[in-house]
């Protein structure tokens, strides 16, 4: 008994071991881009989410983390094809989508009670029921300017050494791999849009929702980032809107499960902080969501291209006991109405069988 405890034991802390390694893994690429923390400190980012808005000529990212680990600053680096504005984003950006994108609610009634509805339901201890089951050296510095917690700095570079020095000597710890990584970017002649996230509050460390950084470049087509992250340690999620003139959608999984689509629908009138984004005219959006199981195998950026404006919208189903009346189960109903017809024909036939007998024997 004693050795069985003691293996239980031992998976128990081997497993939260595991979990407390994975808070605060390093990632070094993460969704669009690459995060890198000081060498003594790890840094996660449970999420990346990114609204992207793209006219034909001009595209906009607008990206957030939420991040996690015990990083007092880090590093982030995005390739863009040309060169890049950067300013800060709109909060509310992300919840208004949100919003926009929510799925349809439905009521489903099922006949037949379940757990949790009577005779069945369970109490807790207080008497309620329970709840139901985004030359020279070789690198170009465009700009460099301070933008709320980040410190950006917009970088063309000729070669990938190159720019991995630039970003060392100032204060950037590249880590050697992703200068390889690099390497395509540089080939296409891409710049860098080079972000130092740093707390304001001195000696505090990088955690939760970080200020959504807004990035704007020329583009002919709808690109967004993603060969970076194939240097991620862990698995990666995708969160993509996307707010153009038609339904947009990723040509390929560039290596990740097949990029779903759970919202696709014309908004008429954006408002508020998407209409901040994509302006006061009618836009399509498309939400798409990705996983990356095996972020080793991505082979490209997501190229996406117009579609047919086919609407989308996931519907979700809330399971309802069927009732008549104040709230009486219809179950119930039918059940009692099943006993009582029940006792009425035994009751008929009962008076049959009395009222055939009557007492007379015939002679013998």
């Amino acid at each position: 008994m004693r050795g069985t405890q003691r293996n239980i034991l031992t998976i128990i802390i081997a497993l939260l071991a595991l979990q407390l390694g994975s808070l605060v893994a390093p990632a070094y690429a993460c969704g669009c881009g690459a995060m890198i923390p000081d060498r003594s400190e790890r840094i996660g980012v449970d999420r990346e989410e990114s609204a992207v808005r793209w006219d034909g000529r001009t595209e906009t990212i607008v990206m957030r983390f939420n991040v996690h680990g015990n990083a007092r600053r880090a590093a982030w680096i995005m390739p863009v094809p040309s060169r890049a504005d950067v300013a800060l984003g709109d909060p509310a950006l992300f919840d208004e989508l949100d919003r926009l994108a929510e799925p349809e609610q439905r009521d489903r009634y099922y006949f037949w009670p379940r757990g949790g509805d009577w005779p069945f339901d369970v109490t807790n201890g207080d008497g309620a029921a329970a709840a139901p089951p985004g030359a020279g050296s070789g690198v170009g510095v465009v700009g460099r300017e301070r933008l709320g917690p980040f410190d950006v700095a917009r970088l063309t570079a000729t070669d990938p050494e190159a720019l991995g020095d630039w970003l060392h000597t100032n204060g950037f710890e590249l880590p050697e791999r992703l200068t390889g990584a690099l390497r395509p970017y540089v080939e296409r002649k891409w710049e860098y849009v080079a972000v130092r996230l740093a707390p304001q509050e001195q000696g505090a460390t990088l955690y939760g929702e970080l200020t959504p950084l807004r990035i704007t470049f020329a583009s002919p087509e709808l690109v967004y980032p993603m060969r970076l992250s194939r240097l991620a340690q862990t698995p990666q999620t995708l969160g993509l809107y996307v707010l153009a003139e038609h339904r947009m959608e990723p040509r390929s999984p560039i290596g990740g499960d097949h990029p779903e689509v759970t919202f696709a629908g014309r908004i008429e009138r954006p408002e508020g902080a998407v209409a901040g984004l994509a302006g006061a005219r009618p836009t399509h959006l498309t939400v798409l969501e990705q996983k990356f199981p095996h972020p080793e195998r991505i082979d490209d950026d997501h190229h996406l291209r117009t579609v047919a404006d086919t609407p989308y919208r996931e519907i979700e189903y809330t399971d309802r006991l069927l009732t008549i009346g104040g709230g009486i189960p219809v179950w119930l109903l039918a059940v009692g109405a099943g006993l009582l017809s029940a006792a009425l024909f035994a009751v008929r036939v009962k008076r049959r069988r009395s009222g055939g007998d009557t007492g007379v024997r015939s002679p013998a």
